[in-house]
């Protein structure tokens, strides 16, 4: 096995860390299509690819940039921790993938001028590679997500030129890239030749500072050769880059106004346009500052991921996370778990997103053996891990929007990691470092966690946390700003528990937010759905782990997204009393950017509008204003706020809602009482309608517009409406946190047999006029039981009025899943009208962003497409809904409210299903009417549903009424 795939070095023939930058010196793009060819191991690659005139007119091709996996070429395979190889490091298998690349490009005579040098760049080839330029060997690398850079001054020729690279899936690199994440290989980035003439700058470094009490800024950019800079806009022309400039006054960069500065380096050799941003980065008084004051992240974790392409991605896919971030209230990124596209970051810069820039490393899998031979304490790794954070900081040291440096992910504790800070800290003592596996915070300015309870938080917010028994590490940790690197898992249908997570970062100044895992789900496009892991036969996979993001694959937004944008939305609009109040909660700016209009709607229909007029608002300010002057209304009404950009910016158009809020301002009027008393028992033969003979063969029961079956005491039809009636329901296709935790609600759930609930009529009788059905509901095996009655009576204008009432019996020691009424209509229903809560779903610990309307979809649009099946697309306090076809449908009116799902499978369909298109429509539109459901939770990885959200098991009470709904007249 070639020698350099199991060794310790990251590297030979590479040329020194640099920052990343384009200039005015000639380069030539070497991205395209590149001649390939894949062997199964090294021992099968074919020789002789690094000459010239090597015959690859038998080989394909394969665009670079790209992962060979997503081009038909091998496939992906997903694990979140396991190494998917023996752990015996630095050793790999020998069924070692490798790919060779080659391709010819043109060098015109003269280019890049007298003297000029020349070097081939590569931004990322995962995981080891050699390269060769016209059969000359120039050194090999590891560090997949990071750039190599080699001299080549000496190969390169006018004309034609021949570049060869082999590139490995597995090398001693990967033991260092152990991240959750799709296992990809190939040349994945930018592969660039530059020009290099002579006097052109090797490197530079921006210091760009703002003393935030004077308002002024400092310059000084380190050049490796005499430079001058100019910043025509600061009355900078033409002076000596490496001088200390003082300016009176800057406008500072930060994430909510990213103000950039348009400079230029030159030298003797080329011209290099930078954008400077002036910050200051702080630890001081136990909190993280920006320019002075304290920040709150509102922030993801964002992995590089297209469904089509992997991790290769276009600028506009780059453009497009930022926009959505953006227009969602999203002001932080931590770039999980690796530095991402540098273009990215420029991006960042530009549009305005604090950046928390992690290293390319993680050894999670040694988890599994106890932390045995892990490199990070182990000293034949040092220089990898160093070579890697020096790889990291050097090309990104010049963002503005980077922050904080991340040493990496999951990669325990040693003397490698502390190496990699004290280097960081001596190259550039002006950013924080963060690494969440160093619990004690020994060599970190941040203490970081992942998943901390609600509970845990709050402790650490008070400085009250468990001490560590070191008292001296335990009074540094406990001095240290808190961020929670992760938190609140977006797997599936979640994450729930948001609000109370950041009521406590507003609460604490030592909380300073957090970061959600993650932004993406990493679904790869198959056909009309999404795969994950498992479905590309890989022998030891983690499922559909990978997709647990705040975005589809697609990049649509999911619930969960919409949520975050309402909990961590920067204006908050309340009320109290007669008065409203608003309340800036950005860190720096004021509201002059936004206009507040406000709308009344009665019955979920606009009766008013107008606007708000403020006063000027600073960050942290709160105002109060006089409810406008609203006009009489009768019906339930209410009182919407909506903040919105008043002017376009590179983000959003003007109009864009950044935040907003409600106001009841009248009640719903009192429900309706049944027409007729609901006291008093006598048989159901003496109550009730019937038609046709007796016993088993008799006819239906009747009850106003409703017929009933005689033996069950089920609805069948309401007027001309042909239906299966409602019956009580306790189950949901589990959600992905269903399915986590320490125990499993779903293993709990099936524990006790609620997937396989049995009714049992205990009697059907009448109660003054009224049908009362009672019955119990129980799974097998076990011995406990709900008793549900159903008492159906005629409400006003002859409507059918259901109330049911549930009384648990036996030990129950677990919540419900879900609490109400499951019934089957017509597949011919399609569209769905609601007055209550939307328009997305809702559940109880995740409905901030479903505001009171009247709303409109239908029955394909309640679905939300979780990747991997499970309960969706609930829509909470539903006041009254139409469910209805072209031959009429039905009217379900609540007192005063409850849960509405419908969907064209059952929820046993959604259990069974594992892919969207196992979801086949069948013969009715299947509707539950609910009293509540269980909490989402985090549980998928992190804390499950807090007490105040869970559906504890107890006697409940649901009432609805019915009416059919006509037909469309022609």
């Amino acid at each position: 096995m070639t020698s350099y795939l199991t060794g310790f070095a990251p590297g030979a023939g590479r040329r020194e860390p640099r920052a990343g930058f384009t200039s005015d010196a000639p380069r030539i793009e070497l991205n395209g299509p590149w001649r390939f060819h894949l062997s199964p191991s090294v021992a099968e690659a074919p020789t002789g690819v690094a000459d010239p005139e090597f015959d690859d007119s038998g080989w394909g091709e394969l665009p670079v940039p790209s992962l060979w996996q997503m081009h038909g070429h091998g496939s992906p395979a997903y694990t979140n921790v396991d190494y998917p190889f023996p752990i015996e490091p630095p050793f790999v298998p020998d069924e070692n993938p490798t790919g060779d690349y080659r391709r010819d490009f043109e060098v015109p005579e003269g280019w890049g001028g007298d003297g000029a040098a020349a070097v081939l760049r590569f931004d990322g080839v995962d995981s080891c590679f050699t390269a060769w330029l016209n059969g000359h060997e120039l050194g090999f690398s590891t560090g997949s997500r990071l750039p190599t850079e080699f001299e080549v001054t000496e190969y390169l020729r006018p004309g034609r030129n021949v570049l060869a690279v082999r590139v490995h899936q597995w090398s001693a690199g990967s033991y260092l890239e152990d991240q959750d994440m799709w296992w990809l290989s190939g040349i994945f980035r930018d592969v660039t030749l530059l020009a290099r003439p002579a006097g052109a700058l090797d490197d530079f470094f921006v210091h760009a500072g703002y003393d935030a009490a004077t308002g002024a800024g400092t310059l000084r950019v380190e050049t490796s050769v005499p430079a001058r800079l100019t910043v025509a806009e600061l009355g900078l022309v033409d002076v000596p880059a490496d001088a200390t400039h003082t300016i009176a006054a800057v406008r500072p960069w930060t994430a909510e106004t990213p103000r950039l500065y348009q400079a230029e380096l030159s030298t003797a050799g080329e011209r290099v346009p930078l954008r400077i941003g002036f910050r200051t980065v702080t630890v001081e008084d136990g909190l993280l500052k920006v320019n002075g004051e304290r920040v709150l992240f509102r922030g993801v974790n964002r992995h590089e991921w297209h469904p089509e392409h992997g991790r290769a991605l276009s600028e506009e896919t780059m453009r497009e996370d930022i926009l959505l971030m953006k227009r969602h209230n999203i002001n932080a990124v931590r770039t999980s778990h690796y530095p991402p596209h540098q273009r990215f970051l420029e991006l960042c810069d530009e549009l305005g997103l604090w950046v928390v820039d992690e290293c390319d490393l993680e050894t999670h899998g040694f988890l599994f053996v106890d932390w045995r031979d892990n490199p990070s304490d182990d000293p034949r790794w040092r220089e990898a891990y160093l070579d890697r954070m020096r790889r990291t900081v050097e090309r990104d040291k010049n963002h503005p929007s980077v922050i904080m440096w991340s040493l990496g992910n999951e990669s325990g504790t040693g003397r490698n990691l502390e190496e990699m800070a004290a280097w960081t800290r001596r190259r550039d003592p002006d950013r924080p470092i963060h690494y969440e596996h160093d619990w004690d915070s020994r060599y970190v300015d941040v203490y970081s966690r992942m998943y901390a309870s609600h509970e845990e938080v709050d402790a650490i917010g008070r400085r009250a946390e468990e001490p560590l028994e070191d008292a001296g590490a335990d009074a540094h940790r406990r001095a240290l700003p808190f961020v929670l690197c992760e938190y609140a898992h977006a797997m599936g249908n979640g994450p729930g528990g948001l609000t109370e997570y950041q009521r406590l970062f507003e609460t604490h100044p030592r909380c300073q937010g957090g970061f959600v895992w993650e932004w993406i789900d990493h679904g790869i496009r198959r056909g009309d759905h999404f795969a994950y892991g498992g479905d590309f036969g890989e022998e030891l996979h983690d499922g559909n782990f990978v997709t647990d993001g705040l975005v589809f694959p697609d990049r649509t937004p999911s619930p969960g997204l919409v949520e975050y944008k309402k909990v961590i939305e920067p204006v908050r609009i309340t009320a109290e009393a007669d008065l409203l109040r608003v309340t800036n909660l950005y860190d720096f700016r004021d509201l002059s950017h936004l206009s507040f209009g406000w709308t009344l709607e009665e019955e979920g229909v606009v009766v008013a509008d107008g606007t708000l007029e403020l006063p000027e608002l600073p960050a942290g300010a709160s105002t109060e204003l006089p409810v406008p002057r609203l006009p009489e209304t009768t019906g339930e009404s209410w009182l919407t706020v909506r903040a919105v950009l008043a002017e376009d910016t590179p983000w959003a158009p003007a109009g864009h809602e950044v935040a907003w809020g409600q106001v009841a301002v009248r009640p719903a009027p009192g429900a309706a009482s049944p027409a007729t008393s609901t006291t008093g028992s006598t048989p159901v033969s003496t109550s009730v309608s019937t038609s046709g003979g007796t016993g088993a063969a008799a006819g239906p029961v009747t009850l106003g517009p409703g017929t009933f079956d005689r033996l069950t005491g089920r609805l069948t039809a309401i007027g001309g409406l042909a239906l299966d009636g409602p019956r009580l329901d306790l189950w949901r296709a589990p959600t992905d946190n269903d399915r986590g935790g320490f125990p499993a609600m779903e293993k709990v759930w099936r524990g006790v047999g609620l997937d396989r609930l049995r009714h049992r009529v205990i009697g059907i009788d009448r109660e003054d006029g009224s049908l009362v059905v009672r019955t119990r509901v129980a799974p097998a095996a076990r011995d406990i039981g709900v008793l549900a009655t159903y008492r159906w009576s005629l409400g006003a204008g002859d409507r059918l009025r259901l109330t049911l009432e549930v009384e648990p019996q036996g030990p129950w020691q677990v919540p419900f899943p879900r609490l109400g009424l499951r019934m089957a209509l017509p597949a011919w229903i399609d569209r769905v009208r609601w007055f209550g809560r939307g328009p997305g779903e809702a559940y109880a610990d995740s409905r901030q962003a479903a505001r009171v309307g009247r709303f409109e979809a239908s029955v394909e649009e309640l679905q939300t497409p979780y990747v991997f099946p499970q309960e969706n697309g609930n829509r909470a306090d539903v006041r009254w809904a139409t469910l209805t076809g072209p031959r009429g449908g039905l009217r379900v009116t609540g007192e005063p409210v409850f849960d509405l799902t419908a969907r064209r499978w059952t929820s046993e369909d959604l259990d069974a299903a594992a892919h969207t298109v196992d979801l086949v429509p069948g013969d009715a539109v299947h509707v539950n009417l609910d009293l509540a459901q269980h909490g989402l939770g985090t549980a998928s990885c992190g804390p499950g549903v807090l007490p105040e959200h869970a559906l504890t098991a107890r006697a409940a009470t649901l009432t609805v009424t019915f009416a059919e709904v006509a037909a469309p007249t022609e």
